[in-house]
């Protein structure tokens, strides 16, 4: 595979040199639709020309002109532990000998089953699939199916896939690309699909009002990372739980981000929330094409062949992603993996604000673990670096807050010890659907082990449930401040030109970010220090090369 020899882009904003890559992209535009195969990849957002990768290692990818760029989109946040990982490529290698898909079962496939069962609680029984949309797809299916209804309640900018019921107010690439919806959904699926604004509670209370006992699920990101990192603000996820258990619908948890990013137990661990479905993606498949559904077993029980609602597919646990799941997850459990990886991410966060405010530019980073976005959106208050939401961080005993107000960190902690300590309401039971619309019932258990793994009251009262399965325990950890962007309608008011400029300047400095403003940073555990430092400098002179608004307008946090 020829790649030239290893460069560093450094040439100017908007004039590369990569006569290699114009000429496949040239070929590559009179073949695939937009010279793509996902549309985030035409830089249409960012401008210039995209790139064409031949090969990545680690932390870094290399163009077909070998330019090489420090990686922060990380194959969309599949890669947790970067390219090329080479216990991965062996294992990958090893398997594609003993055959790439057999269209029947192997012990890989419960291998991987039994681990993700295994760290993620909530999680009883599971159905490998190929690509997340296939999984969400399949789990509102499975979600209507149980309870008889309809409509599907879904948040503003969330994304859920490009099946049809979820085009509607969508993030990701459709947010890049300005596209509230899509041509050839029928209206009568739309109409199935509730929108409502990410972190409003209210919104949500007033949909399930104006439609009671039709709507079969909510659908949410627990951490939005599809319109830039939006954190759940305190008690919203503990709400659609006590909301979905009192009118009888189901809590769908899309963790395909999330999941395995954020710790072991995905962000239900870290929020303290069971749900009753949860979608994984990305990193369960070390890199190859895997997705995943799974839930209460009663639920996963209608699923054929053991139930009704029919459900397929010819590559679905193929092996190749088998074993490169399972070279995966078991190095996620290693002590301190998380905390080196949301410790390189919060070095970066705050590197990033410094730019910022050097430069006298209005913005604002959102950070959970190891996500992050920086919005080019104006702050109307300053809050302290220490605002990142650390996942890792240990604590001791923390009391409730003797405010609601949330302006730090420091306050997020005094909030309590996840998610239902740290409100009022009375933490829910299990959900308890009418008995006609399942197989079993609902607040069916057989043991105590068994009633400990679905019930959200049990996890969530215990005094130090490690977040960090595998790793070096910690108390279950708060709930992020509240921040300026912490919806749709807010994302959308950043200045996506600037973030543009940012963009172009950044790769030209030799780093690779997400071509979009609505779309999360995602780092590895192949990420070094001397990486992060490379990028704060190259955050700080392209931020000060730009065109600077007046320096009464340092408002960053």
């Amino acid at each position: 595979m020829a790649s030239g020899p290893s460069k560093r882009s450094n040439q100017p904003d908007g004039s590369p040199e990569r006569p290699r890559s114009s000429a496949l992209l040239e070929r590559a535009q009179k073949i695939l639709v937009g010279g793509v195969n996902s549309p985030v990849r035409a830089f249409k957002a960012v401008g210039g020309e995209p790139l064409i990768i031949e090969r990545a290692a680690g932390s870094r990818v290399w163009d077909a002109d070998g330019r090489e760029y420090i990686d922060y989109v990380c194959s969309w946040g599949a890669l947790i532990l970067g390219h090329a990982h080479p216990d991965v490529v062996a294992a990958i290698a090893d398997q594609a000998q003993r055959g790439t898909s057999y269209g029947m079962t192997s012990p890989l496939e419960i291998e991987l089953g039994e681990k993700i069962a295994g760290a993620i609680p909530s999680i009883e029984k599971i159905r490998f699939v190929n690509s997340g949309t296939e999984a969400t797809m399949s789990a509102v299916r499975l979600a209507r199916a149980c309870t008889q209804r309809d409509l599907i309640l879904k948040f503003e900018g969330g994304y859920h896939g490009h099946a049809d019921a979820f085009l509607s107010e969508a993030g990701s690439g459709l947010a890049t690309l300005s596209i509230s919806s899509s041509p050839g959904v029928p209206d009568s699926f739309a109409k199935l699909t509730l929108n409502a604004p990410y972190n409003d509670a209210a919104a949500v209370e007033r949909l399930f009002a104006q439609h009671p006992g039709k709507i079969a699920a909510i659908i949410v990101e627990p951490v939005a990372a599809n319109m830039g990192v939006v954190p759940p603000v305190r008690d919203f996820l503990a709400s659609l739980r006590r909301i979905t258990q009192r009118d009888g619908a189901l809590l769908i948890f899309d963790e395909v981000i999330t999941g395995f990013r954020l710790t072991n137990g995905g962000a239900q661990q870290v929020f303290g929330i069971h749900p009753d479905l949860t979608i994984l993606g990305k990193i369960i498949g070390g890199g190859l094409p895997l997705a995943a559904y799974g839930g209460r077993r009663e639920l996963m029980d209608m699923v054929a062949p053991l139930g009704p609602v029919y459900q397929a597919g010819t590559l679905s646990g193929n092996p190749l992603a088998m074993r490169a799941g399972l070279a995966t997850l078991p190095k996620l459990a290693a002590p301190g993996l998380y905390d080196a990886l949301d410790a390189k991410a919060s070095r970066l966060a705050a590197g990033l604000r410094a730019s910022l405010r050097e430069a006298g530019i209005p913005g604002q980073v959102n950070a959970t673990g190891s996500l992050l976005t920086l919005f080019f959106a104006a702050r109307e208050t300053t809050e302290p670096e220490g605002a990142t939401l650390p996942l890792s961080a240990s604590a001791g005993p923390v009391s409730p807050s003797p405010t609601s107000q949330l302006s730090n960190y420091d306050d997020a902690r005094r909030s309590g010890t996840g998610s239902y300590a740290a409100g009022a309401e009375t933490p829910i039971s299990p959900l308890n659907l009418p008995s006609s619309t399942l197989p079993l019932p609902a607040n069916k258990v057989s043991t105590p082990a068994e009633a400990e793994r679905i019930d959200p009251d049990r996890s969530a009262n215990q005094p130090n449930i490690p977040t960090r399965m595998g790793g070096v325990p910690s108390e279950p950890v708060p709930h992020p401040p509240t921040t300026n962007v912490s919806n749709y309608n807010d994302a959308k008011r950043s200045d996506t030109e600037m973030f543009a400029t940012f963009f172009r300047g950044m790769l030209a400095r030799g780093i690779l970010l997400p071509p979009s403003q609505f779309e999360a940073l995602f780092l590895s555990a192949a990420h070094t220090d001397a990486d992060i430092d490379r990028t704060i400098a190259a955050a700080r002179a392209t931020l000060s090369s730009s065109n600077s608004p007046p320096q009464t307008q340092r408002n960053i946090h």
